[in-house]
């Protein structure tokens, strides 16, 4: 996975201790259909997910992290489910955990790829085919695809 510039530049300071991070989980649907990638680092299929930059719009962060990660254009419809991660320690010993901003997104053009690297495949899944997820990730979309205009907060 890549990781942002702002963050290398924090863990010089900090090394491996715990870092508090925004990110968005962006759920790009199509008709029936659900965007998933299949992450590199761990093999899951999962919605695209990324680190929001400073300074950086949440629902921009999240049409970004689309075209880059999936190669596919889409426009932010509604902000679906707030929540935080469970700590993460990554495999060089870094540790972080997530205030994570999930957002239901349109699609509008491309088709998928795994475009940067982080995922080894993107593909559209129909809602009611895909594949084993996280109780988590299944949280998120489930959010997104819902019908509800209210945001979902997880307690």
């Amino acid at each position: 996975m890549a990781t942002p510039d702002f963050v290398l530049a924090l863990r010089e300071k900090i090394g491996t201790a715990p870092l508090w991070l925004s990110g968005v989980t962006a759920v790009v649907i199509r008709g029936d259909e659900v965007l998933l990638v299949r992450r590199s680092d761990t093999g899951a299929w999962t919605p695209v997910t990324g680190i929001i930059d400073p300074g950086e719009q949440p629902a921009v962060a999240a049409a970004r992290e689309t075209l880059e990660e999936a190669d596919v254009v889409a426009v932010p419809e509604r902000l679906a489910r707030i929540g935080v991660t469970e700590p993460i320690v990554y495999p060089n010993g870094d540790e972080s955990q997530y205030l994570d901003l999930t957002f239901r997104l349109r699609w509008v053009s491309g088709t998928p790829a795994p475009a940067d690297g982080e995922n080894l495949e993107a593909r559209w899944f129909t809602l009611d085919d895909l594949p084993p997820m996280s109780d988590d990730m299944l949280g998120r979309l489930s959010a997104a695809v819902d019908d509800r205009v209210e945001t979902r907060f997880e307690i």
